[in-house]
């Protein structure tokens, strides 16, 4: 697997910035290994016609979406959700029921507010392991008719 890629995943996947020493720790590589792969990956971007891009910004390096793209995110986002609180709710949806302690291992500290509002606005529920003390989180009948979604598991699954 290529180091660009992996660092692509990570920063997808955690959905915040990322500063170079945390990638670094998360990669196991070296600084010099990352700041080689990120400027490769920054210039697969680019390059590329995509409505993504990877930035450095104070807080550190994010893949986000091009600011041309920023009108999609008001017609097509509840306003009521941020996109790191979207992304945790994509996680749950996928994995659902998944133990809250694996949802912050995959999506960093911040999942626990996001968490709190995704069961205020009913889109999640929480109940507690019979045996540990996580709780389950799983999506309920409201993120199912909000989102319009019927199989979870099909979106799941490989495509050949």
């Amino acid at each position: 697997m290529r180091l660009a890629n992996k660092i692509e995943a990570i920063l997808y996947l955690k959905g915040q910035p990322l500063s170079m020493g945390e990638i670094s720790q998360l990669t196991g590589c070296d600084r010099e290994e990352v700041e080689n792969a990120i400027i490769e990956l920054m210039s697969d971007y680019a390059h590329r016609d995509s409505a993504l891009e990877v930035i450095e910004t104070e807080l550190g390096y994010s893949l986000q979406l091009r600011s041309s793209f920023q009108e999609l995110i008001q017609e097509l986002i509840p306003a009521e959700l941020g996109t790191g609180t979207l992304r945790t709710l994509a996680a749950i949806a996928l994995k659902s029921p998944i133990l809250q302690t694996d949802l912050i291992l995959m999506r960093g500290s911040g999942a626990y507010q996001q968490v709190q509002e995704l069961i205020q606005s009913g889109f999640i529920r929480k109940r507690r392991q019979a045996e540990g003390r996580s709780y389950w989180l799983e999506v309920t009948d409201k993120f199912h008719q909000y989102f319009e979604v019927e199989q979870l598991e099909e979106l799941a699954k490989p495509t050949d």
